[in-house]
């Protein structure tokens, strides 16, 4: 007479099979464990039998580890795997007591050693990937919102796990290992990035090749910028292409649909800095473009978005100040408006005047716009600054920037930047507007020029005046 079956186990009321010995017993238990009332009641024991069948079927993976061979017997191992850690990552999701009592019988470093085993194999057959994505899942979801649990998470993975997954060839394992790292990451843990900087340029990286994957965007915008510190170190370790990606991240994060906060400006001012001397300090690189030769140079292409990034920063208030005095940024920035004006008018080049209408995106070379941001980033910084005024008279850039103004279809919207940059320059400063009434009475400056600016010169008895053509008071 056979043996009678032990009596399956009941689980709020839903009978599952009892003890789970086989595939289909964990996947009836993953079923359970979608439903909140299944996972809140469920017995730790449980849970150390789903740890026990993974124990056991790891040590096939460690098998094929040294003997690659053994790889092409992995399949029933590999199966059992990914249900124990579905069973785990169902079980954690909203349920802190699950997280806990899975945590504390030591599932996580188990769950770690073998993933990193999984990255060992070098192996991208489809079951392996299934069971790498399910175990990062698992992680994942134990993570989540339990503090305690973050901190075991990262004792474990860090910095191995995130060296291993942030640059794998599977979207979805840099996907998940991202959402282990955004989870776990608080202000202690990053002075250990900072000592690790690889991972935090792989997150860039990763992003670079991912730029739609959410998580790595939220890695580097809500945590990597709230560390001066940190970004400081990742900008001089960096390729030029990575100082392009985090620059444009930086943007993101200043022109968002939410203002920077009260905690932020501090930490925004110190990226400030960074933006402004390396400019001040580079910026004639972009010089390289006029030769052919070095039309796409990576260096040259980073300049240009950190005159993106103070074209910004100076249209924020709390920035606008800070950077308005910064030694030797105006003068910079008028001495290269002046040297690629010149170069594109010298001889045919990237920074020459294009008279063409482009078809709508068709972008026809690196440096578009390039003229427009330095004549935005003068009036952004002569905005209510009478120092700045006069000292972009001074360095004769009154000139310079009027006869920037002409039809250039490689600079859009370059005429309302100049209207903008000498509206700010006249602003409660008479002597700006006198020297640009004299221009145009001296043919310096084209009236029909002005006229499009909505401005006009006025003579009253002896004095030329600057006045708006729309009929509000002179400036």
């Amino acid at each position: 007479m056979a043996a009678p079956r032990p009596p399956p186990a009941r689980l709020s009321g839903v009978m599952v099979p009892a003890p789970i010995q086989d595939l289909e017993a964990l996947r009836a238990l993953t079923a359970l464990f979608k439903e909140q009332r299944n996972r809140e009641t469920a017995p730790r024991t449980i849970f150390q039998r789903v740890l026990d069948i993974l124990k056991k079927s790891s040590h096939a993976v460690e098998l094929a580890c040294r003997d690659p061979s053994q790889v092409e017997h992995l399949t029933s191992s590999l199966q059992l795997i990914t249900e124990c850690f579905r069973c785990l990552r169902n079980a954690c999701i909203e349920c802190s007591v699950n997280q806990n009592s899975i945590r504390n019988l030591d599932t996580i470093g188990v769950a770690v050693d073998l993933i990193l085993l999984f990255r060992e194999l070098r192996v991208e057959q489809e079951s392996l990937l299934t069971a790498f994505r399910c175990g990062l899942q698992f992680l994942g979801n134990i993570a989540s919102r339990n503090e305690d649990s973050q901190s075991v998470v990262w004792v474990h993975a860090f910095p191995e796990l995130f060296l291993s997954c942030l640059n794998h060839p599977d979207k979805k394992i840099v996907a998940y290992s991202s959402m282990i790292l955004f989870t776990s990451l608080n202000s202690e843990r990053m002075k250990e990035l900072e000592e690790n900087l690889n991972i935090a340029i792989d997150v860039v990286e990763a992003h670079q090749r991912q730029p739609e994957s959410e998580w790595l965007f939220l890695i580097i915008t809500d945590h990597f910028l709230k560390s001066p510190e940190l970004v400081k170190a990742m900008y001089a370790k960096m390729s030029n292409q990575e100082r392009v990606t985090l620059l444009d991240l930086m943007i993101a994060k200043i022109v968002g649909d939410e203002p920077l906060t009260k905690d932020d400006i501090p930490v925004f001012l110190s990226h400030a800095e960074l933006i402004a001397s390396t400019f001040v300090n580079q910026c004639k690189i972009v010089l390289k473009l006029t030769s052919e030769q070095h039309a796409d140079d990576e260096e040259a292409l980073a300049t240009i978005r950190l005159l993106d990034v103070l074209c910004e920063m100076t249209a924020n208030t709390d920035l606008l100040s800070y950077l308005q005095v910064f030694p030797g940024l105006l003068e910079r920035v008028i001495d290269l408006l002046r040297l690629i004006h010149v170069a594109g008018n010298d001889t045919t080049n990237i920074f020459s005047t294009s008279g063409c209408v482009k078809a709508e995106g068709d972008v026809s070379n690196v440096a578009e716009g390039f003229k427009s941001h330095l004549i935005r980033l003068i009036g952004n910084l002569c905005y209510k600054n009478k120092d700045n005024q006069d000292k972009v008279n001074e360095l004769d850039g009154i000139p310079l920037i009027l006869d920037s103004c002409s039809i250039d279809d490689s600079n859009p919207f370059l005429t309302q930047w100049v209207v903008y940059a000498i509206r700010n320059l006249t602003e409660d400063n008479s002597q700006n507007q006198d020297l640009i009434a004299k221009m145009e009475q001296q043919g310096l400056a084209d009236a029909s020029l002005l006229k499009k600016m909505g401005l006009e010169v006025e003579k009253r008895g002896d004095r030329l005046i600057l006045k708006s053509t729309s009929g509000t008071p002179p400036l």
